[in-house]
């Protein structure tokens, strides 16, 4: 039987602690609340209380696991350097006492890629982190690569903006509706549904990917697209741009999925089901 360990079981974490525990792997989950422990024990096997900065507690949470999935998520009190850089070395660290575990997988993000200008961009295309926190993320990728690759598989997982249950479009941008919005809207807008989230992060087990790979849909809608869609679709008020106000947005790409979908991997949602 296959033994995994999620570290950080919010949104995605759970999600995926749902689908392996019903495909007979035996789960270990984490959270930083004391008070998720009752919810969580009922998806995975075993839960643990564990802070990302904690060398003791890590190391013990990877002993005789086979799989480790990285999921934090950083959140308005934690900073990002706290819940990303410094999870990411604590498990380094913990890597010497961990014999059995095979492959890493870590859910960054495509933000890290920055302003190549709308211009789409690969796995092989430089990151140009625009912010203090993309800058963070951007080290703790690095941080895991360097480390790993000599001992375990590590697959980096650079995933779209999250939506899903209960993280509908519609909610997402409902604050936006009647509003005016600087810029024009024409940057890209990089979506991956929570399935195909679960589903990629299963398929890099599965296929035991090493390296770096984009998680984003087919479908690739300009922001101001997307906004027009979502509000007619939902009765909501349309949004106005002003284009003589800088836009918002650090970043401008259109990320490709093709490197994904080139290893096999099949999208339950290459296009917006709004």
């Amino acid at each position: 039987m296959t033994k995994a360990a999620i570290l950080g079981c919010g949104y995605v974490g759970t999600a995926v602690a749902h689908r392996w525990s019903n495909q007979g792997i035996q789960v270990t989950v984490t959270t930083t609340s004391p008070g998720r422990v009752t919810e969580l024990s009922s998806i995975a096997e075993t839960v643990k209380v564990v802070h990302g900065s904690d060398l003791a507690a890590v190391a013990d949470l990877l002993k005789d696991q086979e799989v480790l999935l990285v999921s934090v998520a950083g959140g308005r009190k934690a900073g990002y350097e706290n819940v990303y850089l410094n999870t990411a070395k604590t498990v380094v660290a913990a890597l010497d006492q961990a014999p059995t575990l095979r492959q890493i997988i870590y859910t960054s993000s495509f933000s890290v890629y920055g302003d190549h200008q709308g211009q789409w961009v690969t796995e092989e295309d430089p990151v140009l982190p625009m912010t203090d926190n993309t800058r963070v993320l951007a080290e703790t990728e690095q941080t895991l690569l360097r480390r790993a690759a000599s001992d375990v598989n590590l697959c980096v997982l650079r995933l779209g903006g999250i939506y899903g249950p209960h993280r509908e479009l519609h909610q997402i941008y409902s604050r936006a509706a009647g509003s005016v919005r600087p810029g024009a809207g024409t940057e890209g807008s990089n979506w991956i549904h929570l399935d195909d989230i679960v589903g990629a992060i299963d398929f890099a087990r599965e296929q035991s990917l090493n390296g770096i790979y984009n998680v984003v849909q087919d479908e690739i809608l300009t922001s101001r697209e997307l906004v027009d869609r979502v509000c007619e679709a939902h009765n909501m008020a349309p949004v106005t741009w002003d284009p003589s106000q800088p836009s918002a947005r650090p970043h401008n790409v259109r990320v490709s999925n093709q490197k994904l979908t080139g290893a096999g991997y099949e999208f339950k949602h290459p296009e917006f089901n709004l």
